[in-house]
């Protein structure tokens, strides 16, 4: 759809949509502190006065946001993400709206994800740059039994077909239910763990990225509930198995010219010094930015050597066992060229990720922050390197628990402005009282780093 330029538009457009599909409701959508899909319903009859004035609510009862003295906030639809739920009957059709949050008055929420990013990419921006991304989504397809147990709903590997890979109906309807909302999907598969699977969308602004990446998962959620089951986004929910990353592809476009910034047709394998410099601020802030971009307590426990998620601060071209890898399918397609952060997962919340991993990018550029040419590993196997290997490289690890992470997160000034003071201060106490309750739970457990405990399952299968 595109962007609609005044108030009398949104109505008239939108009113018209609705009557053309029978609208009956309004889901006016958000998201929490944590990233978890918030929504109010509104008749659809209220939705001139809602693009008008927004829609009050209780910000006292959503995390991470508003203290309950000072709790009246506004939801304000942006009419360009208008679609029709497309697994709602026909006599109840209901269309959503993400909304960004206000205060009283009309100020942003300086709390709200959403405004967030937009902060991020206007920094960007004035740099002279537009940040596209393309996130890879995994997840998990599970049966319940009438006790509870959860058990991955095939047993299927990588690239599999049926009868090993029995998600091919899920997909399916995921991807239709996502084509509605205007994602354009390139790819789906089976992953390498059982019950593992993979859809693929074609990257975008990061706005846009950032709310498709909620519009996936409420999409994949939904159908896999249609068809008896569930879609969990949950890191890591067996031991021993692959746990489930979303490994983010960015690049910035310059604003004036629309070309690549990080394409050098004379570089090493096409990238450029911005691109260089926008990967050595990632490697610089890679500490820091895991307890925004694998911020449970389950994120650890996929971040270990081998299960193809990165541990160890590197870099490489095409290597996969590297933190940030640029792909070289195409290494002269100028529109191909890219960095791939891979320690990422699919419990962040995705505005907050993409925020936080620009504005170390940002910090690279502005400051040049080189590459180091010791932490390359093209070429090697970074899980093949001993101890003394890594030592005379320079290569370190990554946060081992969320509590380390979040220590790291305290430190880096860069990522604290990126977050904002208000949301900083408030992630780090809501995630250290995360960690409190969890220590609590596996109290003389000696076991609790290795195996996935029922504190996890009840905490985060369903809610992330």
């Amino acid at each position: 759809m595109k962007t609609i330029e005044t108030n009398t538009e949104k109505i008239a457009e939108l009113a018209a949509l609705a009557e053309k599909h029978n609208v009956k409701f309004l889901r006016l959508q958000f998201v929490d502190i944590f990233g978890t899909l918030k929504n109010v319903a509104i008749p659809i009859t209220h939705v001139g006065d809602s693009l008008t004035n927004g829609t009050g609510f209780d910000g006292s009862s959503i995390k991470g946001f508003t203290p309950i003295y000072d709790s009246d906030m506004i939801a304000m639809p942006d009419p360009n993400t208008w679609a029709i739920l497309p697994w709602r009957p026909k006599e109840l059709t209901t269309a959503r709206m993400i909304c960004d949050i206000m205060r009283p008055g009309g100020r942003p929420f300086e709390g709200d994800p959403r405004y967030i990013l937009k902060r991020a990419i206007k920094k960007a921006t004035d740099m002279g740059y537009n940040f596209l991304t393309g996130p890879e989504l995994e997840f998990f397809l599970v049966r319940m039994d009438n006790g509870g147990c959860m058990s991955p709903m095939d047993s299927g590997g990588y690239f599999d077909m049926m009868p090993m890979d029995m998600g091919t109906d899920v997909r399916r309807a995921a991807i239709l239910a996502m084509e509605d909302f205007g994602l354009e999907i390139e790819m789906s598969h089976h992953e390498v763990a059982p019950g593992q699977h993979e859809i693929d969308f074609r990257y975008a602004e990061a706005l846009e990225a950032a709310d498709k990446s909620i519009t996936y998962k409420q999409a994949t959620k939904a159908m896999a509930v249609q068809l008896g089951m569930y879609a969990t986004f949950m890191p890591k929910p067996y031991y021993g198995e692959n746990g489930s990353g979303m490994h983010v592809h960015q690049s910035l476009f310059a604003v004036d010219t629309g070309k690549n910034a990080f394409y050098d047709a004379s570089a090493d394998s096409s990238l450029s010094d911005v691109g260089k410099w926008y990967i050595g601020g990632l490697l610089k802030h890679a500490k820091a930015l895991t307890a925004v971009v694998a911020p449970t307590i389950n994120s650890y426990k996929r971040l270990v050597p081998g299960y193809e998620a990165p541990v160890y601060i590197s870099w490489a071209f095409a290597n996969r066992s590297a933190l940030v890898r640029v792909p070289n399918y195409h290494p002269n397609l100028e529109k191909a060229i890219r960095a791939e952060f891979r320690c990422p997962d699919v419990s962040c919340n995705p505005y907050l990720a993409y925020a936080v991993m620009l504005s170390a990018g940002l910090d690279g550029i502005k400051n040049q922050i080189e590459m180091p040419e010791t932490l390359n590993c093209t070429g090697l196997n970074v899980y093949d390197l001993t101890e003394q290997d890594l030592a005379d490289r320079g290569i370190k690890t990554l946060p081992g628990s969320l509590t380390e992470a979040l220590n790291e997160l305290e430190k880096d000034t860069v990522i604290k402005e990126a977050l904002g003071e208000y949301t900083f201060n408030l992630y780090l106490k809501l995630k250290r009282a995360e960690v409190a309750e969890y220590e609590e739970f596996v109290k003389g457990d000696p076991d609790h780093k290795q195996k996935i405990t029922q504190w996890e399952i009840d905490k985060y299968l369903i809610r992330v």
